[in-house]
């Protein structure tokens, strides 16, 4: 164990769906009292469907084994839901696993989320002091650390000024700077640079790849950042589906998660209901098919893509357009297309045909999200609907023109220029 930092065995984590935990005594006897009775829960959250069954058991995480050692920096990558988070809440000792054992070697110091730990009510010194305390440190320890922290985040200022006045930037510049400079010897984070500027996030970057080679601590890492990941982690694992997948090179498990994350189907039908504030659901895309005939949805160079978007409208839209717009897999943004703003959009059901040229698009997978949306007379835009990762698709070149070279997204990009001209001037001229 001297040189491994942490060790997962066989661990799981089981939620029960529905149950409500952290109630008192007194809420919880009142509620069993009510189901013995066959009368409604007191307790129950307003709105909720009390005839719904309570009880149905999940797995966040299903027999996960994995060492990290010493000095090691590891990225935890997979989608929404795969359990990267649930993963980090155990190594925090947030919550316990239902099933398994994990071993420490070391402090952990962690971030989990923006503010965790900080009591909004005390100034941001005392929070400093009180999470040093959590970690086991002594006062003698916090002073000595002190300036380095309140220098690294930036906040000479607002040092003395209570949390709860802090932009969620702020919070973030000084939670880190607290989990980076405390001794402890293992680092958790999770999603730490989604909020904040470019430069302190190349800070926290420099940090932490610091802490894992110059100060021999582990490093254990989430994002959905590849970039980060690639900048950062010396190895990764992926979760789908709270099984670990993989466990290994960087490169290698960017390259699974990035399959993963698209849908490559001739048929995408968009279920679901649409949860968000800035669509007013005039309008429902409801399924999307690839117009071809041969097989997935695979294109050459100069192949024009063909859609066939089904769609139903609750009544009458007036000056609507479509738009798709293509993202890597993991996240980048890589292009858009859209249609004029001069379509109507009737009432009920019914299908129209996009055709989307990709002459500049380079080799690769990608996603489309769709949105239906009308503009108005001033010139704003009005979501009906949008589907994130409707579907996806892939570009290929011909082998020929490429000298059966694979296109690199990481370093040459998204878009795929002309060919160039070249005149050669005669030697001597």
């Amino acid at each position: 164990m001297d040189e491994i930092a942490i060790r997962i065995e066989h661990v799981s984590k089981e939620y029960r769906l529905g149950a409500i935990g952290g109630g008192t005594l007194r809420g919880d006897l009142q509620s069993l009292m009510a189901r013995i009775k066959g009368r409604e829960d007191p307790n129950s959250k307003i709105g909720s469907d009390s005839s719904k069954r309570t009880g149905e058991r999940f797995l966040a995480l299903d027999d996960v084994s994995f060492e990290v050692k010493k000095g090691e920096a590891l990225g935890i990558i997979g989608h929404n839901g795969a359990g990267k988070s649930t993963l980090l809440k155990l190594l925090s000792r947030v919550t316990a696993p239902t099933k398994g054992t994990i071993s420490y070697n070391g402090r952990i110091a962690s971030m989990l989320e923006v503010g965790t730990g900080f009591h909004p009510e005390l100034t941001g010194r005392e929070n400093v002091y009180m999470n040093g305390a959590i970690l086991g440190m002594t006062k003698a320890e916090i002073d000595r650390k002190f300036d380095q922290i309140v220098e690294f985040a930036e906040m000479e200022k607002f040092i003395d000024t209570p949390v709860k006045r802090y932009s969620s930037g702020m919070y973030v510049k000084l939670a880190f700077a607290v989990a980076a400079h405390l001794d402890s010897e293992i680092m958790v984070m999770d999603e730490v640079l989604a909020v904040g500027d470019m430069k302190f996030q190349q800070k926290c970057l420099g940090k932490m790849d610091d802490a894992a080679n110059s100060e021999g601590r582990t490093v254990l890492y989430v994002s959905h950042n590849m970039n980060t990941i690639r900048q950062l982690c010396t190895r990764c694992i992926v979760l789908e589906h709270g099984k670990l997948i993989f466990d290994g090179d960087v490169e290698k498990a960017i390259e699974i998660y990035m399959e993963r994350n698209i849908r490559m189907s001739t048929v995408c039908r968009c279920m679901g209901e649409r949860a968000s504030k800035d669509i007013d659901c005039k309008a429902h895309i409801n399924e999307i098919v690839f117009d071809k005939k041969n097989g997935l949805p695979i294109y050459e160079d100069g192949e024009p893509i063909v859609l066939r978007v089904k769609y139903s409208a609750r009544e009458t839209i007036k000056n609507a357009a479509f738009r798709i717009a293509l993202h890597t897999p993991d996240g980048m943004v890589a292009g858009m297309a859209t249609t004029k703003r001069n379509l109507d959009i009737y009432k009920g059901e019914h299908e129209f045909t996009l055709i989307i040229r990709t002459d500049g698009l380079s080799p690769g997978k990608y996603n489309c999200f769709a949105v239906i949306y009308s503009v108005n007379d001033f010139g704003s835009n009005r979501v009906h609907d949008r589907v994130e990762n409707a579907c996806g698709f892939e570009k290929v070149l011909k082998n020929h023109e490429t000298n059966n070279m694979l296109w690199n997204h990481t370093t040459w990009g998204y878009a795929m220029l002309p060919e160039i001209s070249i005149a050669m001037s005669e030697r001597g001229q």
